[in-house]
């Protein structure tokens, strides 16, 4: 069991995420923590990366550019900017806390396989730090509501300050897409069935060669009682405890029997 962080003004904080360095919803996060958190430092990709899952780039080298004070992109990954982040860019001032995002878009569901905002906090969560994952609901072509996240954060923040993190423990919050003030408060879940792919299109290319298209729609279950699908379709806040152990306890035993 890891020590509980400290209090978030006493704290240390790494941030990344996978829309990029220049996102809005990295810039709205660091906004926020830098009121929350004694020191803040952004180590993030060059470019949008979502989908990444948890890629770690090997067959090239990475590169580092420093932004600005305390602000580095990385032309790889979200785990390759977290790896980075730790083990170079803050080598001597490791940090207390990390936490990914805000992203563009919920990551509901089976989206944690997926999401390269989870793959970060993952990563930190691998690396013995406790870790965060924020992400901001939206819909297709509507404005994100970013304010909601901007508005919640802090008590969410400040709530999951008082716990302590298994070292095989992250957490996944996800902020409703409804204004700040339409929230019906914050739920602790677990996570739902939602898998993206059902949808490939086709096409033929100039050369006449077929291709496919993977598209947004999900076969999703929003009704389940519980699950953060459920939550953040009803407007409330989904926080989520997730495990990097993929051991299914559940059926050990019947294969030891079996063997």
């Amino acid at each position: 069991m890891r020590e509980r962080v400290k209090s978030l003004s006493q704290a240390r904080v790494l941030l990344s995420n996978d829309d990029g360095i220049d996102a809005p919803g990295l810039k709205m996060l660091e906004r926020v923590m830098a009121k929350l958190a004694r020191e803040v430092w952004v180590v993030a990709p060059e470019t949008e990366q979502s989908a990444a899952s948890h890629s770690l780039t090997l067959r090239q080298p990475l590169r580092i550019r420093k932004v600005s004070p305390r602000h580095f992109a990385v032309n790889g990954t979200p785990t390759d900017s977290v790896l980075l982040g730790v083990n170079q860019v803050m080598k001597d001032c490791r940090p207390d806390l990390v936490i990914s995002g805000v992203n563009k878009g919920g990551n509901l569901g089976e989206d944690v396989i997926y999401s390269g905002t989870v793959a970060a906090a993952m990563e930190g969560t691998l690396m013995d730090f406790p870790a965060i994952a924020l992400s901001q609901d939206c819909r297709d072509r509507h404005p994100v509501k970013w304010a909601t996240a901007e508005k919640w954060l802090p008590k969410v923040l400040k709530g999951l300050m008082k716990m302590q993190f298994p070292r095989s423990m992250l957490i996944n919050v996800n902020f409703p897409d409804v204004t700040a003030a339409r929230v019906s408060g914050i739920e602790v879940t677990r996570q739902g069935r939602r898998k993206i792919g059902g949808d490939l299109q086709s096409g033929v290319d100039p050369r006449g060669d077929t291709y496919f298209w993977v598209g947004p729609q999900r076969i999703e279950d929003k009704f389940r009682k519980g699950t953060d699908l459920e939550a953040v379709n009803r407007g409330a806040i989904s926080v989520s405890p997730l495990s990097t152990d993929l051991s299914h306890s559940g059926s050990i035993k019947k294969l030891k029997d079996i063997f």
